[in-house]
């Protein structure tokens, strides 16, 4: 485990896994650039960046005399630091050297001093804990103070007087500290250690997502510290650009959720909904809702509502509906003023010949300014077809691609601009103008747009606009899932599925019509946590998040999916009686709510059985049950079967349950009941990964599991329900969660079960 924290940290600090894993065959050289990155966490009150990793390796493979590492880390960290934090003006090497310390002189005494105080302050903890306490905390304060002293001689320090205080180590002292026990999956903190070392450590299980995205989890910059960013590239006009920035917001956190309106919205989407949306909640900011309409051709009006709707059913209002389009007159003459810088050009390579990574520069790179700018506005008044022309901006992303096109041709009419345009601009173009001319603070990115980091800064920064920070992160994934729109298209154009809705799909209307609560997801969202690895996770966490919130919400009712009529020959009373049943068993002051219970009841088919296995412990021969909320047992007295042989109904006798022995079981029933129909609902896929052609050869769609929906139309639910609307939930007693579907219609009702009452170990 310690190697691999190691190999970790020198990841971290920007080295390659092979040079990591070489650096750590070197026992002297690992342990020494362990204990400088250790040291400059600890000057810097943050991660390290790579240029702050890359100058701790040479330091410390350089190095002969080990004993002025301490000494050497924090000039280091501490000069990188001012420099960030200065980026344009011009460097004052007195107030440069006073900041790095030079000339500061720290005396043994006032090292003494500042670790007693230290250890004053834990002194009742380090007396409980003796030598289990954490000596870095000691060490830390102490240095927080003392911020040039040497590490090596408060390390001593600390040593001699927690010996002084605390006498040699014990035998007690000496025994290995107690492993604290892991919670069960079904617990609070559900994640096992391989969901941790697949995925990368998520955030702290305690903390809602709120309180994640406003503490120490996310080490972000402050509105108008822009520059402070690892990578963030500064011009001379940065400064200015930020202070106009900070005028206009008055440092308010500013984010965006920007969806491209040509699909629904999938699971994966609700993680970034929660942290832009979140991000800005916590931190008493705003954030927009920015349609991504620069592609006409697949952009339809019901994807606008929709996206809408789920942003709303997430619990989330925008400060504002924005669209790219907007500013669709802004774009078009930025454009024309990137071409006048000499920054892009008009080409006429055809899409084939743009794609890898690896292409030619275009022949048309180096054409005058003005030629571009001519052919600019012919493609701007329809004079080139589709594919013939181009505008390509002159840089080469991080991924190695070359000249991204800015804006292409498309005669297709706009859902909002008409027949206006006949070119729109592409992502790599729009996304960061759209962030600056909104004054965006942090541009929330899945990692996939990493490679488009370069692109961000180089477009703001060529045109002299306000420059926001792009920020990635990992995508949220679920394995039994596909979420890609062209393949969800495809099952419904294959009849697997009904439509985006179907609820054995992983979007948001389709987990809403499942039945999941919205504080489900976002709950499911804040277990997972916002980290910088892909997570790729278990469908049967988030259940478990569902099950959490129904539990407390969903009023309990009472079905049978399979009947079996049973008369019961010594009804108490001539007429039905009124049963009161708790809408919460756990919670009565939730209320009651009135089912009738008559001479003829209807109970489970698997309830019964003729000649019991060992261990069954519902109706049966000489085996009475109870009937739920009744106050009643049952007692078996004949069986009358149809022609088939099969069991049609049963006659029972009933005595008040305090008038004998307890019966091993209450099963559940109903009495004048309501016909409903109910979907049943299983994995759609048989593997976890139904896209990894090793693990399903034949394709996604080979891999269909066709036991995924059954249809039970003949079911019968207590007539508690009879008013229910489309989306109410409820929990049927012993079976599950359901809630209603949309296709219910008055005298009708349609259920979707949602999730089971326990998790289904089979399921892993």
């Amino acid at each position: 485990m310690a190697a691999l924290d190691s190999l970790s940290l020198f990841t971290g600090l920007g080295l390659s896994e092979h040079k990591a894993r070489e650096t750590l065959k070197n026992t002297a050289l690992s342990a020494q650039l362990r204990e400088a990155a250790t040291q400059a966490q600890q000057t810097l009150g943050s991660t390290i960046d790579k240029a702050t990793g890359t100058l701790l390796y040479g330091l410390a493979s350089r190095l002969r005399d080990p004993r002025r590492l301490s000494f050497l880390v924090s000039y280091i960290a501490t000069a990188l630091e001012y420099v960030r934090s200065h980026p344009l003006d011009p460097i004052n090497t007195e107030d440069f050297e006073q900041e790095c310390g030079v000339g500061v002189m720290v005396t043994p005494e006032q090292i003494e001093e500042a670790v007693e105080a230290a250890i004053n302050r834990h002194r009742p903890q380090l007396l409980e804990e003796r030598y289990r306490f954490n000596m870095g905390l000691l060490m830390g304060e102490a240095r927080a103070v003392l911020k040039w002293a040497d590490g090596r001689m408060i390390k001593h320090e600390v040593d001699m007087q927690v010996l002084h205080l605390l006498g040699p180590k014990t035998e007690t002292d000496l025994e290995k500290k107690p492993k604290v026990s892991k919670a069960r999956p079904e617990e609070k903190d559900w994640r096992t250690a391989k969901d941790l070392m697949e995925n990368g450590e998520a955030a702290d299980q305690g903390l809602s997502l709120m309180e994640q995205l406003r503490g120490e989890a996310l080490k972000f910059h402050k509105p108008g510290e822009n520059y402070k960013t690892p990578g963030y590239v500064t011009t001379p006009h940065t400064m200015d650009l930020l202070k106009q920035h900070l005028e206009i917001t008055g440092g308010q956190v500013r984010t965006r959720f920007p969806p491209e309106p040509n699909g629904i919205l999938h699971i994966g989407h609700a993680k970034a909904i929660n942290f832009n949306f979140g991000y800005a909640r916590a931190n008493n900011g705003i954030c927009f809702l920015r349609f991504d309409d620069t592609n006409p051709e697949k952009e339809e009006a019901r994807f606008f509502t929709a996206i809408c709707d789920m942003v709303s059913w997430l619990g989330y209002t925008p400060y504002k509906v924005t669209y790219a389009s907007d500013y669709f007159d802004q774009l078009y003459a930025w454009a024309v003023e990137l071409i006048h810088r000499g920054q892009a050009y008009v080409c006429h390579q055809r899409g084939e010949e743009l794609k890898g990574h690896n292409s030619l520069p275009s022949p048309w790179r180096d054409r005058p300014i003005e030629e571009s700018l001519l052919l600019f506005e012919a493609m701007r008044k329809g004079k080139f077809a589709e594919g013939e022309a181009t505008l390509r901006m002159k840089l080469v992303m991080e991924d190695g691609k070359m000249d991204p096109v800015a804006y292409r041709v498309k005669y297709t009419p706009h859902h909002r601009t008409g027949d206006t345009w006949c070119i729109y601009p592409t992502y790599d173009y729009t996304h960061c103008l759209c962030d600056s001319i909104e004054h965006i603070t942090h541009s929330l990115c899945t990692k996939e747009f990493q490679a488009r980091r370069s692109s961000y800064f180089w477009l703001c920064n060529a045109l002299d606009v306000y420059c926001p920070v792009q920020w990635e992160y990992g995508r949220l994934n679920l394995h039994y899932a596909v979420v890609s729109k062209r393949k969800i298209l495809q099952l419904v154009a294959a009849g697997a599925v009904r439509d985006w809705d179907d609820p054995r799909l992983f979007t948001l209307t389709a987990l809403r019509r499942r039945g999941f609560p919205p504080e489900a997801i976002n709950n499911f969202c804040a277990r997972v946590g916002v980290t910088v690895a892909q997570t790729t996770m278990e469908p049967h966490l988030l259940e478990a998040c569902v099950r959490d919130v129904l539990n407390d919400t969903a009023p309990r009712a009472m079905a049978v999916l399979e009947p079996l009529q049973v008369i019961i020959t010594n009804f108490p009373s001539t007429k039905s009686l009124d049963i009161q049943v708790p809408n919460f068993p756990a919670d009565e002051t939730k209320g009651f709510h009135q089912v009738p219970f008559g001479p003829m009841v209807f109970i489970e088919r698997t309830d019964f059985k003729e000649e019991p296995e060992p261990g069954y412990k519902r109706l049966a021969w000489g085996q009475p049950v109870g009937l739920r909320h009744t106050g009643y047992v049952i007692e078996l007295q004949n069986v009358f079967k149809g022609p088939t042989g099969c069991v049609e109904s049963l006659e029972v006798t009933c005595r008040q349950a305090d008038a004998g022995e307890k019966p091993k079981a209450f099963i559940h029933w109903v009495s004048q009941p309501l016909t409903c129909e109910i979907r049943l609902y299983e994995r759609l896929f048989q593997h976890k990964n139904p896209e990894d052609p090793a693990e399903v050869p034949g394709g996604f769609l080979s891999d269909l599991n066709l036991a995924s929906l059954q249809v039970v139309e003949a079911a019968l639910v207590d007539c508690s329900v009879a008013l229910a609307k489309p989306f109410d939930k409820f929990q049927f007693e012993r079976l599950g969660y359901f809630s209603v579907d949309p296709d219910s219609c008055q005298g009708q009702l349609v259920f979707n079960r949602t999730v089971t009452l326990k998790e289904d170990p089979g399921k892993v």
